[in-house]
């Protein structure tokens, strides 16, 4: 009996308590409400301090946003779009995020060199018809009446003095520019966070991988990574070919961003990247590591300069120190794993993979030349 009158005087149904609007107190409430045969006296706590408490307002819990998760506000560097808004939440297995994008890894790089191998083959069987229309067309030429000021002629003129590598990248940068593009549209923000950016805490994991090779949301970073691709693509298409080049770009793009992943998730430091640098430290380490001796300058300090061996060992220690120092300005491990593929691609990668094209290619061959076999029905 004592403990409930504490109870009473405690949990809201003594007198210090103001009477609730309409007159009644919590006893008369009690007597309402309580079947005279089911609830006695002994039951009177558990309807008092329902009658006497009020529900407490349900905390909101902030919403989950699509680029990620890290229990924290993710402050983010001038090279990223604004998501500091966003609350990021934390997956309970973070390693288990990593299983779909090795798979992607893996059979994007061997689709892109498959498809590499097949490219060049048809360029090849296409070549010489190639070459007697352009004698063709030269002839042509000769007899037609020039015009003077015709502005496609003079954009010919301006490609066919391109090496073959600035026409190859030429594309890649329309491509950039068009997803910069897209950037500046307001209601295509979160479609483009959501796609272009790529973080291992995202609902979207695979394809951010690909299409954030191609996304910029800084001008001035987009035009350092073109002008650096421009200036060594004549190098390493003269390296690797066309189609071998563009194979080793793109999966450049997806493997860079996949160690990106596995470093996010091992140090806990979620956050979304884009841009093609990762790609770029591919292109500029095997050109560094083919021509070690090639003497590179910095582009506002021309005057000095200095070697590509001992360029690139100057860039590997630095992604490495802004990986385990934890730098946020770049993604230093992104930029890292693209240097190291660029390095063991040059090196090993390409007696492994590129020069053992010839079954695939083999097999494409005969499925040009034999066709589809008719089947028949037997009489």
């Amino acid at each position: 009996m004592a403990w409930r009158g504490w109870a009473q005087r405690g949990w809201g149904c003594g007198r210090a308590w103001a009477p609730p609007a309409g007159g009644r107190n919590c006893e008369e409430l009690t007597a309402a409400l309580a079947p005279p045969r089911l609830l006695g006296r002994r039951f009177n706590f558990f309807i008092q301090q329902k009658c006497g408490f009020r529900k407490a307002p349900r905390k909101v819990e902030p919403r989950r946003s699509d680029t990620g998760t890290t229990g924290e506000t993710y402050k983010r560097s001038a090279l990223i779009p604004p998501v500091e808004e966003t609350v990021f939440y934390p997956s309970p297995y973070p390693v288990r995020t990593l299983i779909k994008p090795l798979f992607f890894t893996v059979g994007f790089t061997g689709c892109a060199f498959g498809s590499a191998a097949i490219w060049q083959y048809e360029s090849l069987k296409s070549r010489v018809q190639s070459y007697f229309d352009g004698i063709k067309a030269d002839w042509l030429d000769s007899i037609r009446p020039q015009k003077e000021g015709d502005f496609r002629k003079e954009i010919n003129k301006w490609w066919n003095n391109l090496s073959d590598g600035q026409r190859t990248v030429t594309g890649i940068i329309a491509a950039n520019v068009f997803v910069f593009c897209l950037w500046r549209v307001p209601s295509l923000q979160r479609t483009m966070i959501r796609y272009f950016t790529s973080n291992p805490a995202s609902k979207v994991l695979c394809s951010p991988m690909l299409l954030s090779t191609f996304s910029h949301f800084s001008l001035f970073h987009m035009a350092a990574n073109m002008y650096v691709l421009w200036s060594f693509s004549s190098s390493i298409v003269n390296i690797l070919g066309q189609e071998q080049f563009m194979a080793v770009y793109l999966s450049a793009g997806v493997i860079s961003n996949f160690v990106s992943y596995v470093c996010k998730v091992a140090t806990g430091r979620y956050g979304p990247s884009l841009g093609a640098s990762g790609a770029i430290m591919t292109v500029l380490a095997a050109v560094c590591t083919k021509i070690p001796e090639g003497r590179l300058a910095i582009i506002f300090l021309p005057m000095f300069t200095f070697t590509a061996g001992n360029a690139l060992k100057a860039i590997i220690a630095m992604d490495t120190a802004g990986m385990i120092l934890g730098w946020k300005f770049f993604d230093h491990a992104a930029h890292l794993g693209g240097a190291l593929f660029g390095i063991w691609y040059i090196t090993y990668g390409h007696e492994l993979i590129w020069k053992n094209r010839e079954p695939l290619v083999k097999i494409w061959h005969e499925m040009r030349t034999n066709g589809p076999k008719k089947g028949g029905g037997s009489k």
